[in-house]
């Protein structure tokens, strides 16, 4: 019975849902681990589910030969290293829908807080200031929301925020079908000047750090404020801070940091502490009881159907077949270099073994291949490990 270990309190759900698929051996942890403990924890470990604080490595995958299968318990998966993933036959999951309502609500209650300047009114009221002042304070009905990237997110963010009576413009450097009103804007540029309120929905990687420089904050209206719910890397904290501080900017809203604490235990650092104009979260866009019961589901559904029948439809690093009941006696999973000749030289070891294949399913993506074999018979040790020595051969597992 495969060994399974969940990182960071993912949801118990999780666990129910594992538990009701027949796997009994389910570890809890409730933080991230260091890369040596990691390891250590996950030596004879076959499948992990982590969120966004653990990181997983080349280097440590390559400590993990038992490892099968990555399930990230979020929507982001930059946390993973899914070339290596993918180099070592290990298909990584994750869940791009289930917190959409639980973020894009946090991001429109922010919007209308930051504009009511509720956070300064706050802070002052707390410290004994009574500021019934209007100035500065508007209603976010007929403000212009600038929504930078329009996925599954961005789109749920536009759709709320006409609800209440917003414009929505947005930008993406895909060609997307706009929802309701929503107007696409040609240029980012052009969205920010013209946004009052500016949100931020892009993935992680080298093409969005640091995506809204020092410069872009400035082309922004003074009047305007910039919520980030997206990625820490996205926006220079330097540049945002300098000016939130020299009152070029409004005001702002961060869920998500460059920097970010492993555990409670540790100590936030930012230079935006204690700035009554900005709004400060830890990483909790989609932390309701129902989008981590919602991830808890998906994620732990994809994981079990690949331990059971090597589904690996919606992994994010890996060749996609959809999901097959296992009605054969055998069913191999084979992951080989995508180069001439494999398929062939696997099923003549079939043939040569006597075995009858009944159904055969194959993907391949960029340098990785990925078939799927059943076979109406039990698979001798000896194919198997042919199979395996095979020099194409990445990962061959028998179901």
């Amino acid at each position: 019975m495969a060994k399974i270990v969940l990182l960071e309190k993912i949801h118990q759900s999780a666990v129910e849902h594992l538990q009701a698929e027949g796997f009994t051996d389910i570890v809890q942890m409730p933080t991230a681990l260091k890369p040596d403990e990691l390891k250590r924890v996950l030596a004879d470990v076959d499948m992990v589910g982590i969120r966004s604080a653990t990181h997983v490595s080349a280097d440590t995958l390559q400590q993990l030969p038992r490892l099968k299968a990555i399930g990230c318990f979020c929507i982001g998966t930059n946390q993973v290293d899914l070339t290596a993933a993918a180099a070592q036959g290990i298909p990584v999951f994750n869940a791009p829908f289930s917190n959409t309502r639980s973020v894009a609500e946090l991001v429109i209650a922010q919007a209308i807080l930051l504009l009511r300047r509720i956070p300064e009114k706050n802070a002052k009221t707390h410290r004994g200031q009574w500021d019934k002042s209007a100035q500065g304070a508007y209603e976010v009905r007929n403000k212009v929301l600038g929504i930078i990237g329009y996925g599954n997110i961005g789109a749920q963010v536009g759709i709320l925020a006409e609800s209440v009576g917003m414009r929505v413009n947005y930008y993406d450097v895909e060609s997307k079908l706009p929802l309701g009103n929503a107007r696409p804007m040609p240029t980012l540029d052009d969205l920010l000047a013209t946004a009052d309120i500016v949100t931020l929905h892009v993935p992680g990687g080298s093409t969005t750090e640091n995506l809204m420089t020092a410069e872009r904050i400035g082309l922004m209206k003074p009047t305007a404020v910039l919520i980030n719910a997206s990625r820490g890397g996205v926006v220079d904290i330097d540049g945002l801070n300098t000016a939130l501080r020299e009152k070029r900017l409004a005001g702002a809203a961060l869920d998500v940091f460059p920097a970010e604490p492993k555990n409670e235990k540790e100590e936030f650092i930012s230079p935006l502490r204690g700035l009554d104009n900005v709004i400060l979260t830890p990483h909790i866009g989609g932390s309701t009881e129902e989008a981590q019961e919602n991830i808890g589901r998906e994620v732990s559904d994809k994981l079990a159907r690949f331990l059971k029948a090597g589904t690996t439809r919606w992994a994010v690093n890996f060749p996609e077949i959809r999901h097959l009941v296992k009605e054969a006696k055998s069913r191999v999973l084979h992951v080989h270099r995508n180069e001439p000749g494999v398929i062939a030289r696997m099923n003549a070891d079939f043939a040569a073994s006597g075995m009858n294949i009944v159904a055969q399913h194959l993907q391949t993506r960029g340098p990785i291949g990925y078939v799927m074999t059943d076979v109406d018979a039990v698979i001798p040790a000896d194919l198997l490990q042919k199979l395996r020595s095979e020099p194409a051969t990445i990962r061959c597992e028998l179901i």
